[in-house]
């Protein structure tokens, strides 16, 4: 059952190579908003470690079940009594050169509740700023969804790219989602052009919360994050959003008001393909 107007927060860092020091700025960031009461917050992909390429995240990879971000996660969740989902960390697979990007969910007793492995894996060449990315070369795509109880609602998560994928927002939505978690690092160039567009448009045609936490601001070697992390609400409304640098955004999920929503607005009974 959900709490009684539970807040919920989403976590914008700009991470980087220290691993030391992004663990401590996600731990900040954590304690401000459980101060002001939050029953669950989000943090962004890659919170732990951004690097130049993809690959460079091989130095943090670990082992499902045990491991320092684990640890870190189950005992922060725990000391501030609050359900976390960790951004995304790279846990091993029985393939020696893969990772999977993966979003854990602890609950207030820092026991891990929920996975969440990325899907659609970011494989595309920008050519404005002559970058390209390919994340497929070091990630293995995730085979499941992920929908789980929590008390601020029916949790469904995404990460990153996966925004860009509707069909995976629907199969959500048949597992009852009510509220759905995105962390991500969207690039300063698809992060200008497509990002508030993208959150919104998942947030109206499934009259679900959206919580997307997001990197914001500059990397190693010149790499740039859009940040505007935000939270919005079934009917599109912005609620609360963080442009730049480390920060939070902070709002209350009203599943009663999603409730009326979804009857006065039916639009997902009127699906005709399935």
């Amino acid at each position: 059952m959900q709490t009684t107007n539970p807040q919920v927060a989403a976590i914008q860092l700009n991470s980087g190579t220290n691993v030391n020091a992004n663990l401590l700025a996600a731990e900040k960031m954590l304690e401000q908003a459980a101060q002001q009461g939050i029953t669950l917050a989000v943090l962004p992909e890659n919170f732990a470690y951004m690097g130049a390429e993809c690959q460079d995240a091989n130095v943090i990879c670990e082992p499902a079940g045990e491991g320092p971000l684990q640890t870190f996660l189950s005992r922060l969740a725990a000391r501030l009594g609050i359900w976390i989902v960790g951004g995304t960390i790279p846990l091993a697979t029985s393939a020696s050169n893969k990772w999977r990007s993966s979003s854990l969910i602890y609950d207030a007793n820092g026991t891990q509740v929920g996975r969440y492995d990325k899907q659609h894996l970011f494989d595309v060449n920008l050519p404005d700023n002559n970058q390209s990315y390919h994340e497929s070369a070091t990630i293995e795509p995730g085979d499941h969804i992920c929908v789980i109880d929590t008390p601020v609602g029916k949790l469904g998560l995404a990460i990153c790219y996966d925004l860009r994928f509707p069909e995976l927002f629907r199969r959500l939505m048949d597992q009852g989602a009510e509220i759905i978690a995105v962390p991500s690092a969207f690039t300063a160039v698809t992060g200008k052009a497509h990002w508030k567009t993208l959150v919104r448009a998942r947030a109206i045609e499934n009259l679900a919360y959206v919580i997307a936490a997001g990197q914001g601001g500059y990397h190693v070697e010149g790499n740039e994050t859009y940040g505007h992390s935000m939270i919005v609400d079934p009917w599109g409304t912005l609620k609360d959003q963080c442009e730049r640098g480390t920060g939070h955004a902070i709002a209350t999920i009203d599943l009663a008001y999603q409730q009326r929503t979804r009857q006065n607005f039916p639009c997902l009974t009127h699906r005709r393909i399935t």
